[in-house]
């Protein structure tokens, strides 16, 4: 054999030989073990420990003072005040006066309406009388002597309670767990009620008419 075919039978082992290593290198990187993924962690749920989004807990009292539609009281207590508004300016109109006049009306303690302002005494007395006989304005503004304040007192004590977090004991007591015991009138005998008890006196819808005033025109 001539030094020529010599060195090519050895080049051909040789290419030979690395052909097979190749495809046996390639199976062992594909049978190595891949390094295990960690799994992601599960983001927090409002039902984790650690997932409290306003930072503390909501108990059932909170709940059923925050489910109190203080939108539709407002709506029928707005009705009672823009006709007690309207009735006083017609009677200004009525009598020749300024339409920014002043006028205070409250109830006396035998319970007839009284007139105060900038008008003299004569004509108090006379939109007094005409108020009095009137008992379509008797009639609201009795309703807005006792209305007005619960829902005053509502008002300021969720305001407090969605600013601060502070409970009022008062209105977690008025406030039923049966929504359709909440109505405007069953709250306001509530707090009459519980107005009374604590303060043993007469009950605080006279008191509370009697004390009640509207003022129109009312200057700061």
């Amino acid at each position: 054999m001539s030094l020529l075919a010599s060195l090519i039978q050895a080049s051909t082992r040789f290419q030979q030989a690395m052909d097979q290593r190749q495809p046996a290198a390639t199976g062992n990187a594909d049978t190595q073990p891949k390094a295990a993924e960690k799994p992601p962690e599960p983001a927090g749920t409002p039902g984790d420990d650690r997932f409290t989004p306003s930072g503390r807990s909501i108990d059932n009292t909170e709940l059923k003072t925050r489910a109190l539609t203080l939108g539709e009281y407002k709506q029928t207590v707005a009705q009672d005040l823009s006709f007690v508004r309207e009735t006083l300016r017609h009677k200004l109109a009525e009598y020749n006066l300024h339409p920014a006049t002043s006028v205070n009306v409250s109830k006396g303690e035998n319970g007839t309406i009284q007139v105060d302002g900038s008008m003299t005494d004569n004509l108090k007395e006379k939109i007094g009388q005409d108020l009095n006989n009137n008992k379509g304005f008797q009639e609201a503004f009795s309703r807005l002597s006792v209305t007005e304040p619960t829902l005053d007192f509502m008002d300021n004590a969720l305001k407090l309670n969605q600013a601060y977090g502070v409970n009022n004991s008062l209105l977690d007591s008025m406030v039923s767990e049966n929504e359709q015991f909440n109505g405007l009138q069953d709250l306001v005998h509530r707090y009459d009620n519980l107005k009374r008890s604590a303060s043993g006196q007469q009950p605080v819808s006279t008191a509370s008419q009697q004390r009640y005033a509207f003022s129109l025109n009312a200057r700061a």
